[in-house]
C-alpha cells in the first residue's frame, strides 16, 4: 500500500478581515496517513464556536465548528485528492496554506544519511548537519538555499532555545566544570592514588567502572558523565582502550536507569501507560504493571549481564578486541586518528607541583551532584504529592520519585556541584581564585565539541517529527494477526524509531498509546480475556517491549544523546565508540528477541528466559572472547 504524508509549508500564516477574529494553519499537523488528512488549525479571539469551511484547491470539502485555541480537522483522503492549497474560512477570517505531497519513504532519509555518513566519514558533525540538510532539501521544494538557510534559523536554533535541552547543555557544562575543578585542585588524581591499590589489573579496573554505572541508578545522563569523567585516568593508566571504557559506561548508563524501580525514567513512563489504561477503562494500576514489566524488559538485563561478563573476564570479540589489543599492548587507548569528543588539556588542566592530591577534593563534589539529584528529585516531586492520600509511606515515596522534575534537579545538583568544587580548593589554598576560574573554563571549553553534537541531534529529531518518520516507521508494522508475534514487532518497531531518531522517550511517547490498545485487542480477539494469565503475558511482553526496544535503538544509534554523552565522559572518539559497541548491542537485541520476546510469548517461563539468556552470554564471552597477549600476562583466567 502506498503511503503518502502531506507536510504544509506556509505561504500565508493568517489573513484577518476583522479586528477581533484572527486564524491560522500550522505546519506541523498536516499529514495524509492511513487514508486521512490531518490539519492543525489555530483560532483566536472567538466568542463562541462558529461554523467553517475546508476548502482544496478553492473547492469546498468538509464543514466543522471552528472553537478557540488549536484543534485537529480530519478529512477523508478520497476528499483530498491530488491537492496544492488549503483555505480555512470562517465569517470575518481566512488561512491558506500549500501542501506539497511526499511519499513516506522520504521521511527516513535524514537519519539514514546522518547514520550513514557517521559511520563511513567517522565524523559525527558532517554527518548530522547533512541529515538536517537533507531534511530541510526535503521539507522545502528541494530547492538548496532555501534549505540551507533553514536548516539553522528552523531545526538549530529551535533545538539550542528549547527549554528542556537549554537545561541538559547548562548541567553538562556546569558539569565539565566541575570535572575541570577538580581534575587541576588534584582531586581526579587523589580517586587515582586510593583506587589504583585495588584496581590493580585491567579486570579490577572494569569491574570497578561496571559498579560505578550500576551505583549511579537514578539519571543515565549523570551516569554517562560522572562515571566516564571519573574512571578515565584510572583505565587509561591500566591500558583498557577509550572505546572499551565507554561501551561500559553507555552499557550501564540507560540499561540500569530503565528498570530501577525509582529514578528519573519511571514517571515518563507510568504516565503513558496509565493513559492508555484509562482510555481502554482497564482496571490496572499503571506503577505495578510498571514493575512487573522489568523482567520483560530483555534488553537492558542482557545489556547488564554482557557488560559484566566483558569487564571480568577481559574477553573481548570484533571491533573491541582490536581496540583491546591496541591499547593494552601499545598503550595507545585512542587510535591514531581518532579525536575525543570531549578532552581535558593535560596542560592548562594538571594540578599545579607540589600540591597534594586529595581524593576528597573530588568525591565531595561527586557525592554532592548524586545527594543533591536525590534531594532534588525529592523536592520536586514531593511539591506535586499530597502525602495525606497515601496511607503507606513506600507508596507514597514512590510517587514523589515518579512525579519529580528529573532535569530541575540535575541543574540543582550540577549548580550546587560546580559552586562545591570551586570552594574546596579555594578555602585549602590549593589554587588562586583566578587558577580556579581558568580551570573551570577550561572544563566548560572541554564539552564545546559534544554540545555541538547533541545541538545537531535535537535539530534532525525536529527533521524526523516534521517528517513524521516515527508515523511510517510505526505504519509498517500495523496489521498483525496474532498476539504472539507482536511484542517481537513492537521491540522491532521500538528499536527502528529510537536509532533513527535518537531518543528512547520520544520512542515511547510515540508508540505505548498504539501498542496498548493493540495488544488489548488482539487478546480478546484471540480468546484470551482480561486478567487471564496469557492476557497478563502479551501486555507485559508488549509494553516491555517497547521501553526495551527503545533503549536498544537508543544504544546504537549514533545520533542518541546517552550515547553522545558516554563518549563525552570517556572521553572517546564518538564513532569508534558506536562501532566498537554495536556488535554487542545488536547481539544481545537479538538474544533478546529469541529467548525473550518470542519464546515467552508462546510459553517460556520469564524468570527461566532471564537465566537461559544470561548463561549463553556468559557462555558466549568464555568460548568467543579474547584476551591481548599482554592482558593474558596481566590478568588471570576466571
Amino acid at each position: 500500500m502506498k503511503r503518502l504524508a502531506f507536510f504544509v509549508l506556509i505561504l500565508l500564516s493568517s489573513l484577518t478581515l476583522t479586528a477581533d477574529v484572527t486564524l491560522s494553519v500550522t505546519s506541523s499537523g498536516a499529514s495524509l496517513r492511513h487514508g486521512r488528512l490531518h490539519l492543525e488549525i489555530e483560532a483566536g479571539e472567538l466568542a463562541a464556536p462558529q461554523p467553517a469551511q475546508i476548502l482544496i484547491d478553492g473547492r469546498e470539502v468538509h464543514e466543522f465548528e471552528l472553537v478557540e485555541g488549536k484543534q485537529t480537522v480530519t478529512i477523508e483522503a478520497a476528499a483530498a485528492g491530488s491537492v496544492s492549497e488549503v483555505t480555512v474560512r470562517t465569517t470575518g477570517a481566512e488561512a491558506t496554506t500549500r501542501l506539497e505531497q511526499i511519499p513516506g519513504w522520504l521521511s527516513i532519509l535524514p537519519p539514514l544519511i546522518a547514520i550513514a555518513l557517521a559511520l563511513l566519514f567517522k565524523d559525527v558533525l558532517i554527518a548530522l548537519f547533512a541529515g538536517v540538510f537533507s531534511g530541510a532539501m526535503i521539507l522545502y521544494h528541494w530547492n538548496p538555499i532555501r534549505a540551507f538557510a533553514r536548516t539553522i534559523d528552523s531545526f538549530v536554533a529551535p533545538a539550542l532555545a528549547d527549554g528542556d535541552h537549554a537545561k541538559i547543555i547548562i548541567f553538562s557544562v556546569l558539569l565539565g566544570g566541575m570535572v575541570g575543578l577538580i581534575t587541576r585542585s588534584g582531586g581526579t588524581q587523589g580517586i587515582v592514588e586510593r583506587i589504583k591499590g585495588f584496581a590493580t589489573n585491567a579486570r579490577r579496573g572494569q569491574v570497578t567502572t561496571w559498579v560505578m554505572g550500576i551505583f549511579i541508578f537514578f539519571d543515565d545522563y549523570a551516569n554517562s558523565l560522572i562515571v566516564g569523567s571519573t574512571m578515565r585516568p584510572i583505565t587509561d593508566r591500566l591500558r583498557i582502550s577509550r572505546e572499551k571504557l565507554a561501551y561500559i559506561v553507555d552499557s550501564t548508563a540507560a540499561p540500569v536507569a530503565s528498570i530501577f524501580p525509582i529514578s528519573t525514567w519511571i514517571g515518563f513512563e507510568i504516565g503513558l501507560i496509565a493513559a492508555a489504561f484509562t482510555q481502554l477503562d482497564l482496571p490496572f494500576n499503571a506503577y505495578t504493571t510498571l514493575i512487573a514489566s522489568i523482567p520483560y524488559r530483555f534488553y537492558p538485563i542482557f545489556a547488564l549481564v554482557l557488560g559484566f561478563a566483558i569487564a571480568f573476564t577481559c574477553r573481548d570479540f570484533g571491533p573491541m578486541l582490536r581496540a583491546e589489543r591496541r591499547a593494552s599492548e601499545t598503550g595507545k587507548v585512542i587510535a591514531d586518528g581518532d579525536t575525543p569528543l570531549a578532552d581535558y588539556n593535560a596542560t592548562s588542566m594538571a594540578p599545579p607541583d607540589g600540591i597534594p592530591k586529595r581524593a576528597r577534593n573530588a568525591l565531595i563534589p561527586i557525592f554532592t551532584v548524586i545527594a543533591m539529584t536525590i534531594i532534588g528529585l525529592f523536592v520536586s516531586g514531593s511539591a506535586a504529592v499530597n502525602r495525606a492520600d497515601y496511607p503507606s509511606a513506600y507508596k507514597w515515596l514512590q510517587d514523589v520519585f515518579s512525579n519529580a522534575s528529573s532535569l530541575d534537579a540535575l541543574l540543582w545538583a550540577s549548580l550546587t556541584a560546580v559552586v562545591v568544587a570551586l570552594l574546596l580548593p579555594l578555602a585549602q589554598r590549593l589554587l588562586t581564585i583566578r587558577q580556579a576560574m581558568d580551570a573551570m573554563v577550561e572544563g566548560f571549553k572541554a564539552m564545546l565539541l559534544a554540545l555541538i553534537v547533541l545541538v545537531l541531534a535535537w535539530s534532525i529529531g525536529s527533521i524526523c517529527a516534521q517528517l513524521h518518520t516515527a508515523d511510517f516507521v510505526v505504519g509498517l508494522t500495523q496489521g498483525v494477526l496474532s498476539p504472539h508475534w507482536l511484542p517481537v514487532l513492537v521491540f522491532i518497531a521500538s528499536a527502528a524509531i529510537s536509532f533513527a531518531t535518537g531518543t528512547s522517550w520520544g520512542t515511547m511517547g510515540i508508540l505505548m498509546p498504539l501498542v496498548i490498545p493493540i495488544a488489548h485487542g488482539l487478546s480478546l480477539g484471540a480468546g484470551h480475556p482480561v486478567g487471564s494469565e496469557a492476557y497478563h503475558v502479551f501486555m507485559l511482553g508488549t509494553i516491555s517491549s517497547v521501553l526495551a526496544g527503545s533503549v536498544w535503538g537508543d544504544h546504537c544509534s549514533p545520533i542518541s544523546d546517552t550515547t553522545i554523552l558516554s563518549s563525552m565522559g570517556s572521553g572517546s572518539d564518538h564513532i569508534a565508540h558506536v562501532r566498537t559497541q554495536l556488535p554487542y548491542a545488536f547481539a544481545i537485541g537479538i538474544l533478546g528477541m529469541l529467548i525473550g520476546d518470542i519464546a515467552t510469548a508462546f510459553g517460556l517461563n520469564v524468570w527461566l528466559a532471564l537465566a537461559l539468556g544470561s548463561a549463553m552470554i556468559v557462555g558466549a564471552v568464555l568460548l568467543l572472547g579474547k584476551r591481548s597477549d599482554w592482558q593474558a600476562e596481566q590478568v588471570p583466567s576466571p
